[in-house]
């Protein structure tokens, strides 16, 4: 407690030491007779907190708000009392964190899901406020010792979750190395005591070639007349656990324990350095990184290089300017710490750009979890640097696809998105992106938007949550009417009347549990498949007889479908007016036996019967379908797969038998298998299954043909 009056004195004057001061005392005063988990003063907790903010360079209401953080929830003091003694300003950072304290996680459950999306609200708000947060989660990482082992566990598994990654997305790498640290501390005891022990071990000899590898590089410094600081920094214990678990190494296969950092003035020096450093020891190929050019997405920028003595022992080493320097040790809170550089206000908006955007997308994910799935493929994301033709830099994750770039861009050009270039070739949008690529986007005006197929292979959560925001908004009328009547045949099965079932009353119910704005909205969230079936009925029938048992309707038995028929070639039963598309993995043509399947954002595909794509698909979303007798000539696609003596030979007797029949041939592509038979694959545009049998009776008489069948996929 002397030292944070020390150092308030050293670091704060006028109007500022003199409100941190009043907060001191208020601070104080508040948690007088409170003790912590270790028996020592309360207010021990808010000090610590605000020393470690001082550290970062935070300003005056932030380090005044980390004093102040607790009163609220744990002392009699109100909001008001901190409004009229320290204004708007200090209030707005207490009360956002103590928001964010009444947050109780269950890891893997709902109430964490829902609970993460309101960090996120908060930093939108000020992002100091999980700067304070930060600062507060370490100090109790501290002292956690003093905690029973379910609670040091259950905390440090929130703490490496959560609160680390996010200090890591906000390039605070103090705060994030040693969170990670203490979480290791109790997550696996064993590991971290033997990385202690035996790491301190070789410490003297460790330090002895750092020590050699410095004077080195001194040298280099001297002898291009630059002005640099050079030194070792150890790698702190997680990193090192994190290699040895992913890369199935012992401590004696990690050669990088210590990082030598070269500290210079200018980006010219950095890359000179880096050239006389490599000319002097040769570079391990693959551990070249520039990330002057191409900064990670929080902001940090540095030149790293793996080299190898002349003696066989590799090391790693970072060049950067000083000002790099202070963005990778402070991260977002350099904008506060260097006052006499002070960024623009711009800037600081670049740095919290990634938490706009989550809060951009995050409105359209109705589904907590999802939200939370969609924030954490972000924060662990491996990150893929490629270019724009006009050399921006886009971050990616790990294998991302030209679509994954498109919704980088823009949601509107990811959703135009018809097709792409990489390095001036067209490629197909799931195509790997690799490190460097130039990649072009192109685009249509009359694109319908994007397909339901691309979130199988694309890799970036916003692009995934940008899909699926626009299959909301475009097919909602459809997910509506979708939605009420697979409730309305889900309820009819077990004996009841969705109408007696969904009251006022029931839905107000069942709207705090699944937080639904509208009867309308929770049609929706059914038919595109945001939530089950069975989380709506249940809690509908469950309320139901609950709360009306008077009423003991007759449990009835399932009925038939009596839906209009609508225009088309297909009806399916029960469901008037709704988009209906064929299945393009078995090709349904008139006369097989088929089914409708309700898909998530598409309206209803109708597949065959016999589709091995609708194996394990959820009993509720398959709907009885029909073809209609007056189809009227409508065309449907068919594939088959003709096995040959040769190319020549399929293709010849498919293009034959096709003309004959005035068929349309819209695709075929050939391929050879390992028997040397050529393997030709055909879709056929006809109106009925008989076309389809005629076609592979007439193939199958001709030359050289081995075999001719229909495909299922």
């Amino acid at each position: 407690m002397d030292a944070l009056l020390m150092k308030i004195y050293d670091y704060y004057t006028g109007d500022g030491r003199e409100m941190l001061l009043r907060a001191y005392d208020f601070a104080a005063k508040a948690h007088a007779n409170q003790k912590r988990a270790s028996g020592e003063p309360y207010f021990i907790h808010p000090c610590a907190v605000a020393e470690i903010l001082i550290e970062l360079g935070l300003d005056t209401a932030t380090i005044a708000g980390a004093l102040l953080h607790d009163v609220i929830e744990d002392t009699p003091y109100t909001a008001e009392d901190i409004r009229k003694e320290f204004g708007e300003e200090v209030l707005t950072l207490v009360s956002g964190v103590t928001k964010l304290d009444k947050i109780v996680f269950k890891s893997q459950e709902e109430e964490e899901a829902e609970n993460f999306r309101k960090i996120f609200v908060a930093m939108a708000k000020d992002i100091r406020v999980i700067i304070i947060k930060l600062a507060d989660r370490l100090h109790n990482m501290r002292s956690l010792n003093f905690l029973s082992k379910e609670r040091q566990q259950k905390m440090a598994r929130e703490t490496l979750d959560i609160f680390a990654p996010i200090a890591g997305r906000l390039g605070i790498s103090q705060i994030k190395c040693e969170l990670e640290d203490l979480c290791l501390k109790y997550l696996d005891p064993a590991a971290f005591e033997f990385l202690v022990e035996n790491i301190h071990q070789k410490l003297e000899e460790r330090n002895n070639f750092v020590d050699f590898v410095v004077e080195e590089i001194n040298g280099i410094l001297t002898e291009c007349n630059i002005r640099g600081e050079v030194f070792g920094r150890p790698k702190h214990f997680y990193s090192i656990y994190k290699k040895m678990k992913e890369k199935h190494k012992t401590l004696e296969q990690i050669y990088d324990l210590t990082a030598v950092r070269v500290i210079v003035g200018t980006v010219d020096e950095c890359y000179e350095v880096f050239g006389k450093i490599h000319k002097k020891w040769k570079p391990v190929p693959g551990r070249i990184k520039d990330y002057i050019a191409t900064p990670k997405p929080n902001m940090y920028q540095s030149l790293h290089t793996t080299v190898v003595t002349n003696f066989g022992q590799p090391f790693e080493i970072q060049i950067r300017t000083e000002e790099m320097h202070r963005t990778a040790e402070y991260g977002i809170a350099a904008h506060w710490k260097y006052k006499e550089q002070r960024e623009e206000e711009s800037s600081l908006d670049q740095r919290i750009a990634w938490v706009r955007e989550v809060m951009e997308w995050q409105g359209n994910l109705k589904d907590s979890r999802e939200f939370m799935d969609t924030l954490k493929g972000d924060l662990y994301s491996t990150e893929l640097l490629v270019f724009t033709p006009h050399g921006k830099v886009i971050s990616l994750p790990k294998d991302a696809t030209p679509v994954d770039f498109a919704y980088a861009i823009h949601s509107e050009v990811g959703n135009k998105c018809t097709g792409a270039k990489v390095n001036g070739k067209i490629v197909p949008l799931n195509s790997r992106l690799e490190i460097g690529d130039v990649v072009e986007i192109i685009t249509s005006p009359n694109s319908k938007g994007p397909s339901w197929d691309w979130l199988k292979f694309i890799k970036s959560s916003s692009a995934k949550a940008k899909i699926k925001s626009f299959y909301k908004k475009v097919m909602k009328d459809d997910n509506i009417r979708l939605g009420k009547s697979i409730l309305e045949e889900a309820a009819k099965r077990r004996g009841y009347s969705l109408s007696d079932l969904l009251t006022d009353e029931s839905f107000k119910k069942i709207s705090e549990k699944l937080a639904f704005a509208s009867e309308e909205e929770m049609f929706s969230s059914v038919g595109y498949g945001a939530i089950t079936i069975n989380q709506v009925l249940f809690k509908l029938i469950d309320f139901f007889r609950k709360e009306m048992p008077q009423l003991n309707l007759p449990v009835t038995a399932p009925q038939p479908y009596r839906g209009k028929v609508h225009k088309g070639a297909v009806t399916i039963k029960g469901m008037t007016g709704l988009l209906v598309s064929f299945a393009g993995c078995c090709s349904p043509v008139p006369g097989d036996d088929i089914v409708g399947f309700v898909t998530r954002g598409r309206g209803i595909v109708v597949h065959r019967k016999d589709c091995p794509n609708l194996k394990g698909a959820e009993p509720e979303r398959l709907q009885v379908a029909e073809w209609l007798s007056d189809e009227g000539g409508a065309k449907f696609k068919a594939a088959i797969v003709v096995t040959a003596e040769d190319q020549g030979a399929a293709i010849g007797a498919i293009s034959a038998c096709v003309a004959e029949m005035k068929l349309e041939l819209t695709s075929i592509n050939g391929r050879y298998d390992k028997n040397n038979s050529a393997i030709v694959d055909v879709t056929v545009n006809l109106t009925s299954l008989q076309d389809v049998e005629v076609l592979i009776k007439k193939i199958k008489s001709r030359s050289r043909i081995i075999d001719v069948r229909r495909t299922a996929n």
